[in-house]
């Protein structure tokens, strides 16, 4: 079981993440990147899934530069919540927490990233900024890659995407794929937006194990 840690980025700030350990050696490290949800219990879990892969895992609480231990479920009122928090973040400052939980996840060797929601496209962002600390990416059902189309993605990301995601039009996704040949970009059938939560309705178990399995070996091949 996991606990609870405090980080610090570069800029002085200290923040919370959450730190679950492997059995044994490492096989590397695995940055947790959360939802707009913040470092919930599913996020958790999450993490302590990669720790039992093998992985030291770190799922940083980028809200604690709003207000400390900021999280929330799935409701509508709980989503209007979280996207007022996601919108009071500043993407520079994340980068820096998101840099300061590579370094801290570093101790297991080099560094997986993945994200889910906000998080996948914080992790399309980390594989362009934070090439020198994060060896590979893998980023579920990120909405705002699109901005971002102008940055250069220098470690190896994939891509998950659900079929039926009624906030990512599948133009987005071929324009992505268009623009980043170079990116592994996988499309799931029927799939809804977070069909990888299962606290959510959205859930999807096939298809939520194939991206886990599809992940895992990206890591496996750039992690070492």
């Amino acid at each position: 079981m996991g606990n609870w840690i405090r980080l610090t980025a570069s800029d002085g700030h200290t923040f919370d993440a959450w730190r679950a350990e492997p059995k044994g050696t490492p096989k590397g490290g695995v940055v947790v990147i959360q939802e707009i949800f913040g470092v919930n219990a599913h996020v958790r879990e999450v993490a302590e899934g990669y720790a039992a892969d093998g992985y030291l895992a770190i799922a940083p609480a980028i809200y604690d530069r709003i207000e400390p231990k900021l999280e929330c479920e799935y409701s509508a009122e709980e989503v209007a919540k979280a996207r007022d928090w996601r919108g009071q973040c500043d993407l520079d400052q994340v980068v820096l927490d998101m840099a300061a939980a590579a370094d801290c996840a570093a101790e297991g060797g080099k560094v997986g990233m993945v994200g889910y929601c906000w998080g996948g496209t914080l992790v399309y962002v980390s594989c362009c900024r934070l090439a020198d600390k994060v060896a590979a990416g893998s980023g579920y059902y990120g909405g705002q890659i699109m901005p971002h189309l102008d940055e250069t993605v220098v470690s190896p990301l994939q891509l998950h995407f659900g079929e039926k995601d009624g906030g990512i039009p599948l133009d987005d996704v071929e324009a992505i794929r268009t623009a980043k040949p170079d990116v592994e970009i996988f499309v799931y059938d029927g799939a809804g937006h977070g069909f990888n939560c299962d606290h959510r309705g959205s859930y999807h178990e096939a298809h939520a194990a194939t991206a886990k399995q599809r992940t895992l070996a990206h890591f496996a091949n750039h992690l070492g």
